[in-house]
């Protein structure tokens, strides 16, 4: 019987919105505009994120299938049917990745001399350096494992790159096995660039897989090697604690996270030269099913290809370098933010936010300020206090240290450290008990509830009284990731701002009861609400003739109540401009529905990271916010999040024109959302020349 796998009319799944995502980053690949080391790093992009939809989300779809009455939200869909429908996607989308791969991507690398060797056109000065190679460095950390009632199937880390071999003849006890499997350690490179000595071009590149291939034999001395072929195992990696049951929540992740590698099976990789017998004989070993099973053209892990632009010394091939802007003003600057007024006399980073709200727009300004501030705060013998929120901050973070400083200058320092980030947890770990060594109080967040809030609240006694500094941000304090991340970061002394920041902090010390907030709104308590509120408000202005208007930017979009409400103000006629870069389960331009929404993605140099939410108020006192959060269930629901207001008039008008009125007029990264699902790009026409935002954007601030 063939199954109905319809979506519901009125809701995109989540899941494919996500594939649809990644089917956009893919075609940056295939951009000829975009230099063609860049356009290889989005086909890595495309990889890693195909790695994370197998890792998280199919493998929560199968984790669904075990509830008989589950269904996906908000699209209502059997989890079985929602993964035959996604299987197909990740399907087509797999196989053209590897076309790009071999049909763009590696014949235009070709053409500017970057080559990646085949086997079969190695000359015999190359076979002999891959040789010597496979003797220096592959042999020694090899263990090759012949498969019999005690040698039985390995297991197979997540993700890590493995040969199944087929052999005949005996074996040193006169045995014949017939199966082998070799596991590759994970600190080999993928890839090896050749030297001068061995090659004659100047970049030339070989797959570890293709030496390893090649040698394959050494490794069984006395039998025949008749087959040999890469497979790859993709596990679910979502950790489950039951955080009410346990007394430490960071012991209880340490033991999740070692399991971590062995998560159930979700998907096989295999060359597509492996045979039918010995994809169906792993395809057993690992229990699963023949939908799972990808069989690819190239190397099983496109993403280690991403080494390759950094091995080659070619910037014409890349994106020309720009140059980060410092805080706004501050072009003369000697030593860590030390701003200069006209009497030449020196301005702290205190007297300049005291003096106006400061808004950093990143990747476009730098992310020192933010470094600086808390450096500042650590030695400043006036500061009494300094509370963080903590998501991801990367290795040898000077955040960090920052804060291990303060501490043991005698500052109160408490920081909520979110354990629970996916995928950084080890690094979260590691950097939380730094922390506690220097003296600092260390919370890892609330029971049930993601802290994902991006704040700093520093307390600074002048003169007689004790004054609040406070930095909010739609990003992580990450000094990596702000380089290539689109988000906002405003520093501000607003008594309002700073108030509700440390009824926060002091809701998630104490666990006390803290929903009177002023100004800023707040996930799981108000933010929610407090949205659809200001979206049925547009909806009233409307009806009432009134001028009434939303603009929304923002990560992902998939809350039934906030579409639900959307739905209704369209109807109502309010104009709805989303800028969604991600996930999108709403339709837009459906007849009585939807038809005064549109919805655009933009993809681009920089990963779009902003939330922004606009509401024009009959154009009174139009309302603009800047959130930690999306406008998905589990950031409105289950998640600690901030959303604030910009109150200072310059800052307001900067963000709506850098956030969102220019990514309106995009007509190069942008891809307009059809109600079917579906992306096209948008165009240029002879009325709208081309424009990019965030080529403006560096322009601008470079």
């Amino acid at each position: 019987m063939q199954i109905d796998i319809t979506e519901h009319p009125n809701y995109i799944n989540q899941e494919k919105s996500l594939l649809e995502f990644n089917r956009r980053v893919l075609a940056q690949a295939k951009n000829p505009e975009i230099p063609l080391l860049e356009r290889l790093k989005f086909l890595c992009i495309s990889s890693t994120n195909m790695d994370e939809f197998f890792e998280v989300r199919l493998a929560s779809m199968y984790e669904l299938t075990k509830d008989s009455a589950a269904r996906t939200r908000p699209d209502d869909m059997c989890p079985e049917d929602a993964i035959q429908m996604l299987s197909a996607v990740a399907h087509d989308l797999v196989t053209d990745q590897y076309h790009t791969l071999n049909n763009i991507i590696i014949p235009a690398l070709e053409k500017e001399g970057i080559r990646f060797l085949r086997r079969s056109h190695w000359s015999e000065q190359q076979k002999e350096w891959m040789r010597n190679y496979f003797t220096q460095y592959l042999h020694p950390v090899l263990s090759p494992m012949g498969l019999d009632p005690s040698h039985p199937f390995p297991r197979v880390l997540n993700k890590s790159l493995n040969f199944i071999v087929s052999l005949e003849g005996k074996d040193a006890f006169g045995r014949s096995n017939g199966l082998a499997i070799v596991q590759v350690p994970r600190s080999l490179p993928r890839i090896i660039k050749l030297p001068p000595d061995a090659t004659d071009g100047p970049n030339d590149f070989v797959f570890l897989s293709s030496i390893l291939h090649s040698n394959v034999s050494r490794l069984f001395p006395g039998m025949m090697v008749t087959g040999c072929h890469q497979f790859r195992l993709t596990r679910n990696t979502n950790l489950f604690i039951d955080e009410e049951e346990v007394d430490d929540i960071m012991k209880a992740l340490q033991g999740e996270l070692t399991s971590r590698q062995y998560g159930g099976a979700i998907r096989l990789e295999v060359s597509d030269q492996c045979p039918k017998p010995m994809y169906e004989y792993l395809l057993d070993q690992f229990n699963m099913k023949e939908h799972q099973l990808y069989r690819v053209r190239g190397p099983v892990n496109l993403h280690r290809i991403n080494a390759v632009p950094d091995m080659c010394n070619r910037p014409d091939l890349s994106f020309e370098p720009y140059a980060q802007r410092q805080l706004p003003g501050n072009k003369a600057v000697q030593g860590p933010l030390r701003l200069f007024k006209r009497n030449k006399q020196p301005e702290s980073i205190f007297d300049r936010i005291k003096r106006k709200d400061v808004l950093l727009h990143h990747p476009y300004d730098s992310f020192t300020p933010v470094i600086d501030f808390l450096k500042t705060a650590a030695n400043d013998p006036d500061v009494l206090a300094i509370r963080m929120t903590l998501y991801r901050t990367g290795e040898k973070s000077a955040i960090i240290d920052a804060l291990e400083k303060a501490a043991r200058n005698g500052k109160e320092v408490t920081a909520v450290v979110e354990l629970r980030a996916r995928f950084d947890e080890d690094n979260n770990i590691i950097q939380a008990n730094r922390l506690q060594d220097a003296g600092v109080n260390v919370l890892y967040g609330v029971v049930g509830y993601k802290t994902h809030a991006k704040m700093i609240l520093v307390v600074r006694r002048e003169e007689n009284l004790l004054r609040h500094y406070v930095h909010l941000g739609t990003g992580n304090y990450h000094h990596i990731t702000t380089r290539f991340y689109t988000d906002f970061g405003l520093f501000t002394t607003h008594p309002a701002i700073c108030r509700d920041v440390s009824k926060i902090f002091q809701q998630l010390t104490s666990l006390g009861d803290t929903k009177d907030l002023e100004v800023l709104l707040q996930s799981p308590f108000t933010l929610h609400s407090g949205m659809i509120a200001k979206i049925q408000r547009e909806a009233e202005n409307a009806k009432l003739g009134k001028p009434a208007r939303i603009i929304a930017k923002m990560n992902g979009l998939q809350e039934q109540g906030i579409i639900d409400a959307l739905y209704e103000a369209s109807n109502a006629g309010v104009q709805i401009d989303l800028i969604v870069r991600g996930i999108c389960s709403l339709r837009p331009g459906i007849p009585n529905l939807s038809e005064n929404i549109t919805v655009t993605s933009v993809i681009g140099r920089f990963l779009e990271h902003h939330r922004i939410y606009y509401f024009e108020n009959s154009q009174a006192s139009p309302e603009l916010y800047c959130s930690s959060a999306d406008w998905m269930q589990r950031n409105l629901l289950s998640r600690v999040e901030t959303c604030f207001p910009i109150l200072d008039k310059d800052c307001f008008q900067q963000v709506y024109t850098e956030g969102l009125a220019i990514y309106l007029e995009d007509n190069i990264g942008a891809w307009v959302l059809q109600s079917d699902g579906t992306y096209v790009p948008k165009q240029v026409t002879a009325t709208k020349l081309a424009f990019s935002a965030q080529k403006t954007l560096i322009e601008k601030y470079s």
